[in-house]
Formats: structure tokens, C-alpha cells, sequence
């Protein structure tokens, strides 16, 4: 796979039984990069080590006055220094196109799996947890891949050496065999607790990831209360203690290099000893001398790798438990692979006992906003407790908590959604959440979504009443490039640009241009004025006449043009009416819309004009 085909057509499914296994899936599946990388390698790595011979022989052609000796010698380095740069520039172009290429599956990986969990997915992982894994665990998961390359061809490279040695020169050789694995693995009684450290660096990160993205998210709220101080210290401090625990592993890692430098010097310092004493005897010549310690002195350079694939894999090791953890998350469905065919008909949640028939706008509601939000996912085929560990083979390094069992499905004509392929259940059935997210880019880009084609943009804006805001659109696009069209205005990221109003009409427009065969509203006018909210639900009437319509509110403006209102209190229907009705003859329906104190109170409530 080379950078320029990414991103992958079908990254794969991955191994995410454990952190360790998701790396060796990632290794199997980068066996071509990862081959040609080692080639590169040891080219470069032994041309390397060959500088030694080439020094060897012009050291002794020097001592025996031999020119043809020397030039060979000159032309032997010249030779190998071409080789040394081919292969490090060819390793270095391998070894980058392994670590972005990995990192690229790794991150497909996520999306997907994002996209497929939804909402739900920060209700079974941290969103700090979630950032912090499709960014920096990624790179991490990339950089052990493309550092296993390496060290597999310095470790080659180290054990020809060595080989070649105890052929070349036996007693020094014998040396230099012994030296060279002491001074590799002395550095593993090290590890572990490196290793921790890190762990314990990238938990406070995360932690404090999250802390920013919740003080940056409700910056409005706490600048109103003026919490924003309060909110300012806790990110110091922990802040303070990423920097705590990033100071306590870099001593650990310091410790290590500085283990990487005194026991290679000191395995220097024996050779040139013992290789003097030999040459004083007569038992090696000069050259035989210079060859030797050369050879350990530039083999010092693939030794380095040893320490880089430490920290490379105790970096990785916790970023891959992490990743496949997110990855392990999977939907409850009961998938049978029959073709149902486009499904039709009443939505019907088995649950509450809901029932929204086809075709007619259906209001639902809830005493508690929190059970309207669980419902609307429901409807949709995402239920709040729907995502549970993947349980293939052996157990996931998680602490995930366990899943109740999967409710029975929500069905569409009496087709069950978890039945139906995920596109197909969310092109059915569309559930636009309390707090709708706009990206950004032009409006014209917003409203370009897959849909029917039945609703043009223009009467989507115009069924959710989107006039002024398309005047404001106008208005900043002729102060910033003279443009007048509002459709090419661009909108800043989830839409800071805009009031909480103009972004839930925008949202709404959004939906309704989709036009999908349920559409599933969560209090579309929260944030909008009682004579807004009135055209609105009256444009939404008349765009939705023949689709399934279910909006979850307890406005008494929604609700009179409803043509059913179901009451839920808790998990089931508690009434079934129109809105004047149930007003006339349900306490606890008036307790919700009316806001009576008391439910059975005395008191009739109104009914609006």
C-alpha cells in the first residue's frame, strides 16, 4: 500500500481480542511495506558495518606501504558509502509510508467505528478518551510499525557482525559476541517501569483532554455564572500533573539512554584494552585491531535501534488497549441477511408501546428530557444500551462495565430495524438529537445530503423559517468577498458563527431536505420564539403531509397541530389523543404541558387559539 491509494477501500476487521493482537493484525496486514523496509535496512545497516573492513584494510595497506591495498580499501568505502545513502534514503521513504499507512487503518478503523456506534459511543468511552485515541494513539500505533522494520534489521545486522567476528578474529570476536547481547538486553529490568510511567502520563492526559473540550464547549455557560476561573484552575492542575508524570517518565527513559550509553563505552574500553594487549603479543595485526573496533564502534549505530523499539512499543502498547478497545464496542443487532426491501409502514417501539402511524405527524410527550432523548435514539435503531464488547475469542483488555440484554427492536412496518443493514435503518428512519451539529463549509454544502429529491433546499428553509438567517448569510458574505448568495456564505465549525436558534432551523432544514421515510424530532423549536415555533411546525406539517412524522416535545404549538400525541410516563404509553383532548382529560398531560404544580389539580388548563 503506498500513500497515494489511501485511504483504504476496506481497511479490514481487526483482531481487538487485545492490544497486542491488534498490533500483530496491523503487522500481518503491512507484510509487503514491512518486507521491503527490512531490505532497505539491512543494505544500509551493513554497509554501514562494512566501513569497518574497508578502514581495516587501509589502516594495514598504510602500515605494509601497500598502494593497491590502500586504493581497494578507498574503493570498498567509496562503494559502501553509495550504499549508505541509497539505502537509508530508500529505508527512510519505506519505513514513513509503514508508519502513515498504519496509522491511516488504525484511523479508518475509528471512523467507522464512530460512525457506526453514533452517540452512543460516549456513553461506553470517555469523548477525552475517544480524542485522544484518534489522535495521538494513532501516530503512536503507526510509529511501532514502522519502527519494527528497523530494529529487525539492526538486530540482523548485529548478529552477522558478531558472527563475522568470531570467524575473523576468535579472541576478540568471543568478546565482542558476549558484549553485544549484555548491553541489548540490560536495558529490559528497565522497561516495566517505564512503561507504567507512560501509562500513567497518558491517563492524565486524556483526562485532561477532556477537561478542556468540556470547558471549551460550555465556555458561554461558564463565562454567565462565572465559573470560568474555577474551570481555569482545574485545568491547570491538571495540566500540571500531565507535566508531573511526562518529568517522571522521561527520567525513567533518561536512565535507559544513559544505560545505552555507559555499557556500550565501557564494552568499547574492553575491546581496545584486551585488542592492545593481543596486538602487543603479536597475536593480530594492526589492521586486524582497527577492523575490530571499527566494527564495534559503528555497530553502535544499529544498537540504537534497540531503545527506540522499547520506547516505541511501551508507547504503543497502552495506545493499541486503548484503540482496540473503542474497536471491540459493537451494535446488539440481530442481522438475519434476508432482503426485507424498503421498509414501510407504522413505526412501533415494543418498549413503551409507542405507535406513530404511517404517513401523520405523531407528538410524543415525556416528563423527563432524559427518557425523550433514550426514546428518540430508540426509534432509530440506536438504543442507549445497544453497544456491548465484541466477545470473539478471548476477552478484551477493557474495563468495560457490562451491557444489559438488547430491548426488542424497534420495527418499521413490522420490519425490526436491528434486522435491516445500519444504512438501510438510518436511511428509514432519521433522528435529528436535541442538540443538532452543523459542519463547516457553505450552506449550500450543509444542505447537500443524501436524500429523495422530493424537497428542494428552498422549501426546506422555508418550512423551517430560515429567512433571516439567510439575510444574516448574506449580509457576512458581502462584508467579507462582496458575494450576495447566501448559499456560498461559509459557516464556521458546528456553527459558532450562529445563535442556538439559527442553528437548530438550519439543522431542521437540513433534515427535512433528507425527507427520509420517518423522520424522528427531538424538540426542533427549543430555541426559538413562540411565533417561530408556530410557522415552523406549520411548514413541517405541510412538507411532511404523507411521510412519518414523530416529534418529541411539549410545546402546546407542536403539539395542537399534531395529529396524535402519545403520552410516555416512564417506559410506557400512559394516553393516546389529540393535544386538546388529553388536555381536558389527562393530569399528568397537563402537569408536562401546562405546567401545572400538581397533577389532578382543579385547574383546566388552556387551550391554545
Amino acid at each position: 500500500m503506498q500513500i497515494h491509494n489511501l485511504p483504504y477501500r476496506d481497511p479490514g476487521k481487526p483482531d481487538v481480542r487485545s492490544g497486542a493482537r491488534f498490533l500483530v493484525w496491523l503487522f500481518r496486514h503491512q507484510l509487503g511495506g514491512q518486507a521491503r523496509a527490512l531490505g532497505w535496512g539491512l543494505l544500509n545497516q551493513l554497509c554501514i558495518a562494512g566501513l569497518a573492513v574497508g578502514t581495516g584494510i587501509a589502516v594495514q595497506a598504510v602500515v605494509d606501504r601497500d598502494g593497491r591495498g590502500l586504493a581497494l580499501a578507498g574503493l570498498l568505502i567509496a562503494g559502501l558509502g553509495i550504499g549508505i545513502a541509497l539505502g537509508d534514503a530508500m529505508l527512510h521513504r519505506a519505513t514513513v509510508t509503514n508508519w502513515i499507512t498504519a496509522a491511516a487503518r488504525a484511523q479508518q478503523l475509528l471512523a467507522r467505528k464512530t460512525a457506526d456506534l453514533g452517540s452512543v459511543l460516549t456513553r461506553r468511552v470517555a469523548a477525552g478518551e475517544v480524542v485522544a485515541v484518534s489522535t495521538g494513539d494513532v501516530e503512536k500505533i503507526g510509529w511501532i510499525v514502522e519502527a519494527m522494520s528497523r530494529f529487525v534489521a539492526a538486530a540482523t545486522t548485529v548478529l552477522i557482525v558478531c558472527t563475522a567476528l568470531v570467524i575473523y578474529q576468535p579472541a576478540l570476536g568471543v568478546v565482542v559476541a558476549i558484549g553485544f547481547p549484555v548491553v541489548a538486553l540490560a536495558v529490559l529490568p528497565l522497561l516495566p517501569h517505564a512503561s507504567a510511567r507512560a501509562d500513567i502520563q497518558r491517563e492524565k492526559a486524556g483526562y485532561a483532554t477532556e477537561l478542556a473540550a468540556d470547558t471549551v464547549a460550555g465556555l458561554r455557560v461558564l463565562r454567565g455564572i462565572g465559573g470560568e476561573e474555577l474551570f481555569l484552575n482545574r485545568y491547570r492542575e491538571a495540566s500540571q500533573e500531565v507535566r508531573g508524570a511526562a518529568v517522571r517518565a522521561a527520567r525513567t527513559w533518561s536512565l535507559i539512554s544513559a544505560v545505552q550509553v555507559l555499557l556500550p563505552g565501557a564494552l568499547m574500553l574492553t575491546v581496545v584494552a584486551y585488542g592492545a594487549q593481543l596486538a602487543l603479543d603479536g597475536r593480530i595485526t594492526v589492521g586486524e585491531l582497527v577492523t575490530v573496533y571499527s566494527a564495534v564502534l559503528l555497530a553502535q549505530h544499529p544498537m540504537r535501534n534497540v531503545e527506540e523499539i522499547a520506547l516505541a512499543y511501551s508507547y504503543s502498547k497502552p495506545s493499541a488497549k486503548r484503540a482496540a478497545r473503542v474497536l471491540a464496542l459493537e451494535r446488539t443487532v440481530t442481522t438475519t441477511g434476508h432482503d426485507h426491501g424498503r421498509p414501510t409502514g407504522d413505526l412501533y417501539d415494543p418498549v413503551t408501546g409507542l405507535l406513530a402511524p404511517e404517513g401523520l405527524l405523531t407528538a410524543v410527550v415525556c416528563g423527563d428530557p432524559d427518557a425523550a432523548g433514550n426514546l428518540a435514539e430508540r426509534l432509530g435503531g440506536h438504543p442507549a444500551g445497544d453497544v456491548v464488547p465484541a466477545r470473539d475469542g478471548d476477552e478484551p483488555e477493557s474495563d468495560t462495565a457490562p451491557v444489559a440484554p438488547a430491548a426488542p427492536s424497534v420495527t418499521l412496518g413490522k420490519v425490526p430495524l436491528d434486522e435491516l443493514p445500519l444504512e438501510e435503518a438510518r436511511t428509514a428512519v432519521l433522528v435529528q438529537d436535541k442538540e443538532p451539529v452543523l459542519l463547516s463549509g457553505t450552506l449550500r454544502e450543509l444542505l447537500d445530503v443524501p436524500s429523495s429529491g422530493r424537497v428542494s433546499a428552498a422549501d426546506a428553509l422555508g418550512a423551517a423559517q430560515c429567512g433571516d438567517v439567510l439575510d444574516a448569510l448574506a449580509r457576512a458574505a458581502t462584508g467579507t468577498d462582496g458575494a450576495a448568495d447566501p448559499m456560498e456564505t461559509p459557516i464556521t465549525e458546528r456553527g459558532r458563527s450562529l445563535s442556538g436558534g439559527q442553528r437548530q432551523r438550519l439543522a431542521l432544514a437540513r433534515s427535512l431536505v433528507t425527507d427520509p421515510e420517518v423522520l424522528v424530532l427531538d424538540e426542533p423549536t427549543s430555541a426559538v420564539d413562540s411565533h417561530t415555533e408556530a410557522r415552523i411546525a406549520a411548514g413541517i406539517q405541510q412538507l411532511r403531509d404523507t411521510r412519518t412524522t414523530v416529534v418529541l416535545a411539549s410545546s402546546p404549538l407542536l403539539l395542537d397541530l399534531a395529529d396524535r400525541v402519545v403520552l410516555v410516563d416512564g417506559d410506557t404509553v400512559a394516553a393516546v389523543g389529540t393535544h386538546r383532548e388529553l388536555l381536558r382529560s389527562e393530569p399528568r398531560y397537563r402537569a408536562v404541558v401546562a405546567r401545572e404544580p400538581e397533577p389532578g389539580a382543579g385547574r383546566t388548563a388552556g387551550v391554545p387559539a
